[in-house]
């Protein structure tokens, strides 16, 4: 008999860490493959910017600057073929630049690739790891700089965050092949930054007191030590990162908002860089499960909390490109691509340490809307920066002017070569990265669907090898049929989130619920299935202003708006930047009590045109779907 339950209160869970122990347990990478539409996306981006990415800027990404090239005294900064106006940190970060936006794009290229199994990529892969490994010093040094310098700063430098974007790579390609030589040269690595910054008698983080951007990026190394932690259980490794972040709270830093008198005062606002805000979230909770404390627990409370106030609807935190105090707008705060990434990342880290269902709801959420939302749906590029509400991709900001700033980020690009080539890397790793925790295992006999989308996870319970794939649309549907093959019948559970906008579940299986996990425990045939339906209604919310929005499901709804597209520079043949002027600047706004339904993957309204003051009936789309659009209505 089929069951069908209803959900008409889910319960919210506070994202708070209860106990110390981590909840969940990462799967190596490499297990969850992509398929259906997500695969799709993904072969399109390695055939398109995200694979071309080294074609289109080949002076930063062929940089020999972790080889023969490694910064030294005399070092000059580089040149990026950006545009500097406006910009007031100096020169300094010019010089280790590029090993950001190469180090972050290999990344991305490296997991796209190996997800796909496209074996003359992998090769390229293969090249790639023989030649960052034969750059290793004798004493284990794998970084940007000389002799001379390294380790050795009292000023603005790129040390450890050169180091964070490589060696992130490196354990990806690991954690696919299981290559010893490459987890070996990553020991070998981080033991000779703990030998050379020693643990409680040094401060990798004390730069002087002018701009010091690349130092606070470098706080993220602790995702290197977290992940060695969790492969090799040494707990030297948790300990370290917690040495970092207290050494980080106690210095002088221009990205100040996750030090831990900031957060501890009542009245401070944030204000920082945003993916420095964004990504600090990380080290935060990396820190306070080392830290084991009430007080740490508390502070990373406090932290999320001041997040959610600076996230959009769509899951947008503001970064365009300092948070400055303010609060999150539809029209007037814009997000970065580079936020949206970290911030997936970071969340994700929430996931595995916590195992709380809102925050996977808060990360389908980035991605599907506030991402996909980014992405150019006709070309292969995506916008640097973005707003929610977007009337205009002229550069700027819906037509505002930055007085001290040539502002040309509100585009897309396939590089943003004359802002900074960083972006495009960072969006070519938030799908694989999104992916990789789609699915955890929770002791030795239970598997989490933490995600959900269209994927294959191949990975082991007991002894046994075991297939699962959800064929699903999702989240353009909400159906999903887990087909699951293993070589032979065994009992097992599954735990599969239940999304927040639920209101009924339906299948044929005998299920409980824990913390708003559907969890599924029987025996399970060499070839068994899952299948359930998440029923939901057309949801009309309001934002923090007041302003109305619409969901179905997963994703938000907006209003397109028909364009004028404008050529830009042109990288390459099919690869160029693209602006967009409105056809029309007609808006539009919320009536009380619209017939409103959804049909076919669009949401049918009723909004009044503000000229005419005329009710209309209109079509909207996922936001994913648009280019220019109004996606909140007062």
């Amino acid at each position: 008999m089929k069951l069908i339950f209803s959900l008409f209160l889910l319960c919210t869970v506070h994202m708070q860490a209860q106990t110390y122990s981590e909840a969940f347990e990462r799967l190596p990478f490499g297990s969850i493959k992509p398929s259906g539409w997500i695969k799709t996306q993904i072969e399109n981006d390695v055939n398109g910017f995200v694979g071309k990415l080294d074609q289109l800027v080949p002076d930063l990404l062929n940089d020999p600057i972790y080889s023969t090239d490694r910064l030294h005294k005399n070092s000059i900064a580089k040149e990026l073929g950006n545009l500097k106006e406006g910009d007031a940190e100096g020169d300094e970060q010019y010089k280790w630049w590029n090993s950001e936006t190469q180090s972050n794009w290999w990344d991305g290229y490296i997991r796209n690739v190996l997800l796909l199994d496209n074996q003359k990529d992998i090769e390229k892969v293969k090249r790639y790891i023989i030649a960052v490994l034969a750059t290793q010093d004798e004493d284990g040094y794998l970084g940007i700089y000389d002799a001379e310098l390294r380790y050795q700063f009292e000023s603005e430098n790129g040390e450890l965050w050169s180091k964070a974007t490589l060696y992130r790579g490196l354990l990806a390609y690991y954690e696919y092949s299981g290559d010893q030589q490459v987890v070996d040269a990553l020991v070998r690595a981080v033991e000779n930054v703990m030998e050379n910054y020693p643990i409680n008698a040094s401060s990798p983080f004390s730069s002087g007191t002018g701009f010091n951007g690349g130092v606070s990026h470098g706080l993220t190394f602790t995702d290197v030590l977290d992940r060695l932690y969790q492969l090799t259980g040494e707990k030297k490794y948790q300990q370290y990162a917690l040495f970092l972040y207290n050494d980080f709270s106690n210095t002088y830093q221009t990205e100040a908002d996750v030090q831990l008198a900031n957060i501890l005062n009542p009245d401070y606002r944030l204000k920082a860089h945003g993916v420095h805000t964004f990504e600090h979230i990380r080290p935060l909770i990396v820190a306070t499960f080392a830290a084991q404390s009430m007080d740490m627990d508390n502070a990373l409370q406090v932290y999320l909390d001041r997040i959610r106030q600076v996230t959009t609807i769509t899951g947008g935190a503001i970064g365009d490109e300092w948070i400055a105090e303010r609060m999150a707008d539809a029209t007037h705060t814009g997000y970065e691509y580079c936020s949206l990434h970290e911030l997936l990342d970071s969340y994700t880290v929430l996931m595995q340490k916590t195992g709380q269902a809102m925050v996977g709801d808060q990360i389908e959420n980035l991605f599907y809307n506030a991402a996909q939302g980014s992405r150019n749906p006709a070309h292969s590029c995506i916008a640097y920066l973005k707003t929610d509400n977007s009337y205009e991709m002229l550069g700027t900001k819906n037509g505002e002017i930055e007085p001290d700033r040539k502002q040309t980020r509100y585009k897309y690009s396939p590089a943003h070569q004359d802002v900074a080539v960083c972006c495009s890397p960072n969006a070519g790793r938030i799908t694989p990265y999104f992916l990789q925790s789609s699915w955890m295992k929770e002791g030795d006999n239970t598997l989490v669907a933490t995600l959900l989308m269209p994927n294959v996870l191949e990975t082991e319970i007991g002894a046994s090898r075991l297939v699962i794939e959800n064929k699903t649309e999702y989240p353009y549907g909400n159906q999903c049929f887990f087909a699951i093959h293993q070589e032979k019948a065994s009992r097992f559970s599954v735990k599969i989130r239940i999304p927040e906008w639920v209101s009924r579940i339906e299948t044929e299986e005998t299920y409980t619920i824990d913390q708003r996990y559907l969890i599924i425990n029987r025996m399970f045939e060499a070839k068994d299935s899952i299948s359930l339906t998440f029923h939901t209604e057309v949801q009309v919310a309001t934002d923090a202003g007041g302003a109305h929005y619409f969901k179905y499901g997963a994703l938000v709804f907006a209003l397109p708006i028909a364009a004028t597209e404008i050529i830009g520079k042109t990288y390459a043949a099919g690869f160029s930047d693209y602006t967009y002027t409105p056809l029309d600047n007609t808006r539009y706004s919320y009536t009380e009590t619209p017939r409103t339904f959804y049909k076919e993957g669009k949401i049918y309204t009723e909004l009044v045109n503000e000229a005419t003051q005329i009710k209309e009936q209109v079509e909207l789309v996922p936001i994913g779907e648009t280019i220019l659009r109004q996606t909140t209505f007062h």
